[in-house]
């Protein structure tokens, strides 16, 4: 039987960390077109944008309360 526990954060941020560098990636193959597709690139970007805000996000979880 195969376990199915979620991944744990770090893997999480590992993950969401290489599809922001592979979407950085793609944003740049398309900005060096002359005839860019501009809404494909502005989706792109939305997408970056929420992947490098879950990647803060995770970041912070793992980081302990020094409140404590």
């Amino acid at each position: 039987m195969e376990s199915t526990q979620p991944p744990s954060l770090s893997s999480q941020l590992l993950i969401l960390q290489a599809e922001h560098r592979l979407l950085d990636i793609e944003i740049d193959r398309l900005q060096d077109f002359p005839y860019l597709d501009q809404l494909q690139l502005q989706r792109l970007k939305k997408q970056k944008l929420l992947l490098k805000q879950n990647i803060i996000r995770i970041k912070s979880a793992l980081i302990p309360d020094l409140d404590a």
